[in-house]
């Protein structure tokens, strides 16, 4: 069946951006400074016949632009873009090539790729760049025109306060691919994600905002097409409005609505993982689908004197150059987009240092900042950053302006080598458990400017984290060189799966403690997908081409699994409920008169024999164990109401010695006890002789955490006292 050709052709006009559907016909506008001719190109509706090309013939601002009257959402189309062809002055116009329209809402059909997809004479001798005249749209995929309308109804954006969220970093597909109560045709899809039992699952763990991995629409390297793979991950983006098709059941951008108002009505934000600093074109000898084609020398940082070469600072081989303004435009109209249309609740952005690059310096104050902190949308939502990138100086840990959070990787590093054993680190253990204030306070930020991780997507899970001290990435055919070779795991003695229960148990132990650290710290917890149910990718640790059941959620759970399951949501629950552990402001540490005279402090660190830790104490380089005090009495805070925020006081303990060591517990008033809430030296972190006196001794074995709170001793009843 073709599509009936277009016979009305209108000027249309140069905003919006894309292709836009008003209710009577579709205004197409594209930018592209340098170009001497644009095609828009329609096809019928297999996306396999170009029906009909229709020459844009107005240009304001540098945008080329029509308004069809006959078109309808559903018409697919492309552009074919003329003008020079000079790779040496940054030029790589190819009108042989069909190009993604990069504000297309909806991106169907695969990229089934040939050598008809590269603009220069792909396959031929090394340096020939020579224009390739062969025509890549059999095999491209083709945009749509979208009808945004839909029924968003009462939807209302959770609004959690930064300190009280637990996000779950999770993979659209590989996260319900498994499960066994997601029905068959919703599995790895939006429509599964916002199913029942996957709801179920989040708030039954505590979950208050989920973390996609990239949706965006995105491409398979032909690397790995050829090599039977695919780009599981999702960090190869090709259209920054459109919702990656992989993972909709139903072939509708509805679909994403859907899953987000579902979601809302749980109340689990979510948030997107972007990357917004590279494209899926690659290097100088990438293929020509999109920013490319349309104007190479607008969209990518071009090496100076080399022009022919891109300035790479993501690894990826190109860098989007946010200095040009249609450029940051782009980058700013799909932020507004996804809130504004999809209703997302904040962004992840990968690779954040690469935006922030002014010239060749990352600049925190740079444009890409400015436009977001005065932009009365995106002011407004969640925005982390990985703050670093490949380039000289990329590594910004802490340097991020007010208004950011950041995934805080020396939070990472440190709980992960204090929890192996590592000596002289109690220092900057206790730094990264109060929140990172030595990041963070300098320029007015919270504690919750830290995104607190242990694992994410990129490394080893939680389990292979305590089962591998090597990578295993021999499936991702690069003879085990991809992936990091700094882990900071410890495989407890055996590499890899054992049926030594003593190994089991102390992995299990070792679990546990990195949890509850994760939970109990200052800061805002992320935990990834599957770590509460034991999960392993067998020790891959870069499985980003692993769609299979390497990179699966596995929901088929042993009872060592469900135990796991039972305890994380406990932590989450404690968290929640006591506002100590989720403060606002970072601690003081000084010394405050309360309001019985006493002189208290708000945190203080004890040792062993329960004495208060001195300056030089925190360097040992053989200390391994230590206490905190947590005082709820001393907040500081108010609720919305303006009242006083209090809290219960508590006692963390933390032993990573292979050895036991007694705590002696600090005094408390008549009435009192210190009542044990927590003991991962036990299953399921709990401890069946739950109440000790202060100034008494508490056990606490080798590689062990344990919390305590001071609790008043009910009065005796009438009968207890009568005996």
């Amino acid at each position: 069946m073709s599509a009936p050709l277009i016979n009305s052709v209108w000027p249309g006009v140069p905003y919006p951006r894309g292709a836009t559907w008003d209710g009577e016909g579709v205004n197409f506008a594209l930018f592209s400074e340098h170009a001497e001719k644009v095609e828009l190109c329609l096809f019928d509706p297999s996306g396999q016949h170009e029906v009909q090309r229709i020459q844009l013939c107005e240009q304001t601002d540098l945008v080329w632009h029509c308004y069809l009257p006959e078109a309808r959402p559903g018409l697919l189309y492309g552009y074919r873009v003329h003008g020079p062809y000079d790779p040496q002055h940054g030029h790589r116009f190819n009108p042989h090539k069909l190009l993604i329209d990069p504000y297309a809402k909806d991106i169907v059909g695969p990229l089934n790729w040939s050598d008809t997809h590269f603009g220069y004479r792909h396959g031929h001798p090394a340096g020939d760049l020579s224009l390739d005249r062969r025509d890549s749209a059999p095999g491209m995929p083709k945009c749509r025109v979208t009808d945004p309308a839909f029924s968003w109804g009462g939807d209302r954006a959770p609004n959690i306060p930064w300190h009280e969220m637990v996000i779950y970093e999770l993979h659209v597909g590989g996260f319900t691919k498994n499960h066994p109560d997601v029905p068959p045709a919703l599995r790895g899809t939006y429509a599964g994600l916002g199913s029942a039992p996957v709801i179920e699952h989040l708030q039954r763990l505590g979950i208050t905002s989920v973390e996609l991995m990239p949706t965006h629409a995105f491409i398979d390297d032909r690397y790995l097409v050829d090599q039977g793979r695919r780009n599981f991950w999702g960090y190869n983006s090709i259209g920054f409005f459109a919702p990656d098709q992989r993972y909709s059941a139903s072939g509708s951008t509805k679909e994403f609505k859907t899953m987000v108002k579902t979601l809302h009505s749980a109340g689990i934000e979510v948030i997107l993982d972007v990357v917004y600093n590279h494209t899926a074109e690659g290097n100088h000898h990438g293929p020509t689908l999109s920013f490319r084609g349309i104007d190479n020398a607008a969209y990518y940082r071009l090496t100076p004197g080399k022009l022919h070469h891109y300035t790479d600072y993501t690894g990826c081989g190109n860098t989007l150059n946010l200095q040009h303004p249609c450029v940051l435009q782009l980058i700013m109209d799909s932020l507004r987009y996804w809130v504004q249309e999809m209703h997302v609740d904040g962004f992840r952005f990968d690779l954040a240092s690469a935006l922030a690059r002014e010239l060749h310096e990352v600049d925190r104050l740079g444009a890409f900042f400015d436009i977001l902190h005065q932009d009365p949308v995106l002011s407004q939502v969640k925005l982390i950053a990985e703050p670093w990138d490949l380039g000289e100086g990329g590594y910004q840990v802490g340097n991020f302006p007010v208004g950011w959070a950041e995934w805080n990787d020396q939070y990472r590093d440190c709980m992960r080598a204090y929890w192996r054993g590592d000596g002289g680190l109690i220092g900057e253990f206790a730094r990264r458990l109060t929140g990172s204030s030595d990041l963070y306070a300098h320029n007015g930020r919270r504690p919750h400017a830290s995104i607190n991780y242990v694992t994410a997507h990129d490394g080893f899970t939680l389990h292979d984290l305590v089962s591998y001290n090597n990578k295993h990435n021999q499936a991702n055919g690069e003879n085990n060189r991809d992936g990091s070779d700094r882990n900071l795991s410890w495989n407890c003695g055996v590499e890899g799966a054992t049926d030594d229960p003593e190994i089991n148990a102390l992995r299990a132990r070792l679990k546990r403690n990195l949890l509850a650290t994760l939970f109990l710290s200052q800061g805002v917890p992320m935990l990834l997908a599957g770590d509460e149910m034991g999960r392993t990718q067998q020790g891959n640790n870069n499985a980003y081409c692993q769609d299979n059941e390497v990179s699966w959620v596995d929901w088929s759970l042993s009872d060592a699994d469900h135990e796991l399951l039972e305890f994380v949501a406990r932590l989450i629950l404690l968290r929640r409920t006591h506002p100590v552990f989720h403060r606002r402001n970072f601690f003081q540490g000084q010394p405050i008169r309360g309001d019985d005279g006493r002189s208290i402090k708000d945190i203080h660190w004890i040792k062993p024999d329960g004495s208060e830790m001195s300056d030089h104490e925190w360097e040992h380089d053989f200390a391994r164990s230590l206490g905190v005090y947590l005082s709820g009495e001393l907040l500081g805070e108010v609720d919305q109401r303006g009242r006083a925020v209090h809290d219960d006081n508590f006692i963390l303990l933390f032993n990573a010695h292979h050895e036991r060591i007694d705590f002696r517990l600090p005094r408390l008033g008549s009435g009192y006890v210190w009542q044990s809430l927590l003991d991962t030296h036990f299953h399921a972190g709990l401890r069946v002789d739950g109440n000790f006196s202060g100034d008494d001794t508490y056990p606490l074995e080798g590689r062990t955490l344990a919390l305590m709170r001071q609790q008043e001793l009910a009065p005796p009843t009438e009968n207890q006292q009568q005996a």
